[in-house]
């Protein structure tokens, strides 16, 4: 799978965003300009690190990440 998704133009919608992380989302960084995404069961399901997205999160996150900027972000 791609580790990180990056989506800057259209806001994605609920199910598009379970796609791309595999499951139920958690919002993980909120910072007002940039949103991540990750599967809330990813460790229960056993995901791998996803050392990109732990770099930018400040903390270990597995499987698939989404970051959301600019006119995609949610409200």
């Amino acid at each position: 799978f791609k580790m990180i998704t990056y989506i800057k133009d259209k806001r994605p919608s609920l199910q598009e965003a379970q796609a791309i992380v595999g499951g139920n989302v958690e919002l993980v960084i909120d910072d007002g300009s940039m949103q991540m995404l990750v599967n809330e069961e990813g460790l229960l399901k056993n995901l791998p690190l996803n050392k990109e997205a732990s770099l930018m999160a400040g903390r270990p996150l597995v499987g698939p990440a989404l970051v959301l900027k600019g006119d995609a972000l949610w409200d």
